[in-house]
């Protein structure tokens, strides 16, 4: 319990703190994207989260308008923009992603939530007990290459985070990311 309150408290701290100090950067990432592309700059989609609520996630949309709903791995690299490229390996695609933590749908460390339409993920995390906890913007299975590829693979580095988690452990998979571990669902070749 004590854990899950700290946990919060970070979360919301850290998302607050990115709007405020970053306020900017969102605006001028948001007018690069309509610049470059049409469509919007926020892409809203509907994600798995916490006990298998679905949730609508936000983040810059990196994709052309009209790609189909579907795991990113499933996509090839045609589908991404110019800007979305530079985006993806910037991890800056998730920056607004703090509204969710800020309306508690996720935290900065957890597995990644998947799409409703991933239903062997879906099925794989609950047999594991994965779905008992909030998925995160990052997490252990993305710092250690694995995607959403292989759905019991994935499934496993997720159940492995649910039995080590802790604050070190929160701390340690978000120093990693940040100095640049894990770079998200491979695109198809």
């Amino acid at each position: 319990m004590a854990y899950d309150l700290i946990k919060r408290g970070i979360d919301l701290t850290a998302a607050v703190m990115i709007l405020l100090l970053g306020w900017w950067v969102f605006i001028l990432i948001w007018l690069l994207i309509r610049r470059e592309s049409p469509g919007p700059g926020i892409f809203a989609q509907r994600r798995i989260g916490q006990h298998g609520r679905v949730f609508i996630c936000y983040k810059f949309r990196t994709m052309r308008v009209g790609t189909p709903e579907q795991g990113t791995h499933l996509m090839t690299a045609s589908a991404v923009t110019r800007m979305g490229r530079w985006l993806r390996r910037t991890k800056c695609d998730e920056l607004p992603q703090v509204w969710n933590i800020l309306r508690n749908e996720i935290s900065l460390v957890g597995p990644r939530p998947c799409l409703p339409v991933q239903t062997e993920l879906i099925a794989a995390r609950e047999a594991r007990g994965v779905l008992s906890i909030k998925p995160g913007i990052t997490g252990l299975a993305q710092i250690n290459g694995i995607d959403m590829r292989d759905p019991d693979v994935l499934a496993e580095w997720d159940a492995r985070y649910l039995e080590t988690r802790s604050l070190l452990v929160d701390l340690k998979i978000l120093m990693a990311t940040v100095l640049g571990g894990g770079q998200g669902d491979r695109l198809r070749a």
